[in-house]
């Protein structure tokens, strides 16, 4: 699936999940793109849904955020300064990709996002010396934080994933 400026594609592993690229037009000066247009994501978001806010997280190297997610939020994920290892996984129960994972590598000089939907969990990894995680989230009603949110150990066994580090720093909540 392709949009004037977007370019967007389905996870293999778990196709709910969507890649989006969007066009970079670089010159003398450096480069311009858009990050976000309602026009085209409204097109992709269940009807009658918009995103509502924005979020920004700054960590250091070696940090690990989530697994964290809710029922109901939509998250389109960036990595604007930094790298990360970014990892959503599928945590609907009658899914015939349930509690499949898949990684992605996001750069900020890479520009790519993900679209997340409800009832996954997402967390991440900081692999440079300081990242920013950008997180866009759409949801009906009141937003759910931190305490009404599901949680899963970053090195649950059933879920399994490859994370690219042993001894992460790891915060409360995500022990």
């Amino acid at each position: 699936m392709s949009y004037k400026d977007y370019i967007i594609e389905k996870s293999k592993i778990v196709p709910d999940v969507l890649i989006i690229k969007p066009s970079v037009f670089w010159d003398l000066r450096g480069n311009i793109y858009s990050s976000f247009n309602s026009d085209y994501y409204n097109e992709i978001l269940p009807k009658q849904l918009d995103f509502k806010h924005d979020k920004f997280a700054e960590s250091k190297n070696n940090v690990l955020r989530g697994l964290h997610g809710d029922n109901k939020t939509w998250k389109l994920v960036s990595c604007v300064y930094g790298e990360i290892f970014e990892v959503v996984v599928d945590m609907r129960p009658k899914s015939p990709t349930y509690l499949k994972w898949d990684a992605f590598e996001l750069k900020a000089d890479d520009y790519r996002q993900v679209l997340i939907p409800p009832n996954f969990v997402n967390g991440y990894y900081v692999k440079s010396d300081k990242a920013v995680f950008h997180y866009k989230l759409a949801y009906d009603g009141d937003y759910i934080d931190a305490a009404e949110q599901m949680t899963f150990l970053w090195n649950d066994k059933k879920i399994g994933i490859n994370w690219p580090c042993t001894d992460p720093i790891l915060q409360g909540r995500d022990k």
